[in-house]
Order: structure tokens, then C-alpha cells, then sequence
């Protein structure tokens, strides 16, 4: 009811309380949070397998373009042969020395491969003789390990220190856990830093380029980098084959248990992440990102490593965030958990 003199009359209820700042809903937020879309289309490239039609097809492609591309070289060095011995001569040196250099790099490949298998089996066998509790099994651990990092000169305290100290185990379990602490812990040390330079790469190009697909290249290119390098700390020195393959097969365990899924514990628990991407969507992504790759690395360190982790403590992503992040986004959050 309104009176045309006095204005527009009000009525009060008392049953209905007065509506403050304090006391005003909150605004829905709208904002989907992160989702590490960049390592995870990064991680679906470097996982996905081809069908066996593919790797026929290529691999007569390639078996055919070799044939045609020598049978090429070897008709232009005979034919420049006949025309000029000097020069034919050169191309024929040349043609060698390219030969020989192919042959290095496939016996090189072949023994990156053999490295890897060797870790794989000491990490077997280790397991086996922690699982049976047998001591003269571990003790041809040991020896394999020794022999592995004999030459390395960062570990030739640890070396020295397992050699006095071995003779003093007389169970499985003890024997091999003083040969990951005196070992592999200045490796593990080595390997976290390498993992936090990846994601901190990582989170550094998601939050500030916005290329189109530059973020996903810089991504995988930062992991195939991670993995290569985690694998030469613990003496799995691969070759480029090798390191594609070594991180198929890391990131394809890792999407096949759902590691690369990002949960609201992932986004809450790294570096204020939930906070970030209220404030820029870009800054959110770049923190998960970051976490995902550190999860790639904690993989990486699980698999290139000669022994499982048991007398040292598994890696958590949240510290290895903590330590990659700091300083980067502000200290918004607090990681406490992974």
C-alpha cells in the first residue's frame, strides 16, 4: 500500500531476522576448480600404444625407406667412384664413418636396455629375499649393488661404510635395509631435486605462457627429461629408446591405477591450489600440474631404483610441491599431507 503523500509504507515482521554481511549466504562459486588438464594430455601422448595395423604399417615404412635411402647412398658413392676416385673416395669415407656412428648408437641403445633389466633384477631379487627372509640371497644383492656403483665416485663413502658394516648383519631385512641407507639415500637426495625442477618448470609454463598446446610439449618434454635423469642417479643410464620406454611404461602404471586423476585432496592440499585458481584459473592449473609431474617423478624413483623403498621413506608429493612451489604463488597454503 502506498500513500501518495508520505511515500511507500512499510511494514515490519518480526519473525524474519535481519539479513547483515555477517550473516548473508555465501556466493556460489562458479569456478571449476583445476583439473591438471596439461599433464594429463601429456601423459595420454607419451602413454597411448598403437594398434598392431600401426606398427606394421611403420615398420615396413621404415624397413622400406632404409632399403631406398642406401640403395641411393650406395649408387651415388660408386657412381661418384667411376667419375672421380678422389671424391668418390670421400663420399665412400664419409658413408663409413656414418655407418660406424649407427652401429654406436645401437650398441649404446642395446646396452641402456641391458642396464635397465639389470636394475629390475637386483630390485626382484631383493624383494624375493625380503619376502623369505634370506639372508644368503640378499648378500648377492649386496654384491650386485657394489658392483653396481663401484665406480661412482659420490658413493664411495657409502661404499666403504656398507663394505665395515655388512659383516655385521645376520638377517635379510638388516642387511639390505643398511644397503639403502648407505647407498641409495644420496641418490634418493639427487632424484627429489630433479623432480622438484620438473614441476617447478612445469607450474612456471602453465601459469604464465598461453600458447595453445605449448604447456602440454613443455610438459611431456620436462617429463621424458625427469625420467631420463632419475634413471642415470640410480645407474640406468638409457639411451633415447630407452627413455621412451621407460616413461611408457611409468606413465602407463600410472593411468592405469588412477594417479593421474586429480581429486579435491590433490587440489586442497598443494600449495593453496583451491585458493589460486580463484584468483587465476592459470596460477590453479599450474600448481596441480606441477603436483601430477611430482607424481610422475615419485613413479619414476619406484621404478629406476634397485631396491623398494623400506628402510627409507617413500617421497610424499606434498613436500616435494612445498619445496618446488615455495616462493613461486605466495605461501596461500599449507601442505601437510599427500
Amino acid at each position: 500500500m502506498t500513500d501518495p503523500r508520505t511515500g511507500p509504507v512499510l511494514i515490519d515482521r518480526d519473525d524474519t531476522p535481519a539479513i547483515t554481511p555477517a550473516t548473508a549466504p555465501p556466493v556460489p562459486d562458479l569456478t571449476d576448480p583445476p583439473t591438471g588438464a596439461t599433464m594429463r594430455a601429456a601423459a595420454a601422448l607419451a602413454a597411448r600404444r598403437s594398434s598392431g595395423f600401426s606398427r606394421f604399417f611403420w615398420s615396413a615404412f621404415a624397413a622400406f625407406a632404409g632399403f631406398v635411402v642406401s640403395l641411393a647412398a650406395w649408387d651415388y658413392v660408386t657412381g661418384l667412384l667411376a667419375r672421380s676416385p678422389l671424391l668418390g673416395g670421400i663420399a665412400l669415407l664419409l658413408l663409413t664413418l656414418l655407418l660406424l656412428a649407427a652401429l654406436w648408437i645401437g650398441i649404446r641403445e642395446l646396452a641402456a636396455f641391458a642396464r635397465l633389466r639389470r636394475i629390475d633384477d637386483i630390485r626382484a631379487k631383493a624383494d624375493a629375499a625380503h619376502t623369505t627372509a634370506d639372508l644368503a640371497e640378499a648378500r648377492r644383492v649386496v654384491d650386485r649393488l657394489q658392483s653396481l656403483y663401484t665406480n661412482r665416485a659420490d658413493l664411495r663413502w657409502g661404499l666403504d661404510r656398507l663394505a665395515e658394516r655388512r659383516a655385521d648383519m645376520f638377517d635379510a631385512d638388516g642387511l639390505l635395509g643398511l644397503a639403502e641407507t648407505d647407498l641409495l639415500t644420496p641418490l634418493d637426495q639427487a632424484a627429489r631435486r630433479e623432480i622438484e625442477a620438473a614441476a617447478r618448470r612445469v607450474a612456471l609454463v602453465t601459469a604464465f605462457v598461453p600458447l595453445a598446446l605449448a604447456d602440454v610439449a613443455t610438459a611431456l618434454i620436462a617429463n621424458l627429461t625427469m625420467i631420463r635423469r632419475i634413471a642415470e642417479i640410480y645407474g640406468g643410464r638409457s639411451g633415447t629408446l630407452g627413455s621412451w620406454r621407460l616413461t611408457r611404461t611409468v606413465l602407463t602404471h600410472l593411468a592405469a591405477t588412477g594417479a593421474l586423476a586429480v581429486g579435491d585432496d590433490l587440489i586442497h592440499s598443494v600449495a593453496g591450489g583451491g585458493l589460486l585458481s580463484k584468483l587465476s584459473r592459470r596460477f590453479g592449473e599450474g600448481v596441480v600440474n606441477g603436483a601430477l609431474t611430482a607424481r610422475v617423478g615419485v613413479a619414476a624413483m619406484e621404478v629406476c631404483r634397485p631396491l623398494t623403498f623400506r628402510a627409507a621413506p617413500r617421497p610424499k608429493v606434498s613436500n616435494l610441491v612445498q619445496r618446488a612451489l615455495t616462493g613461486l604463488f605466495g605461501r596461500d597454503g599449507h601442505l601437510d599431507r599427500d
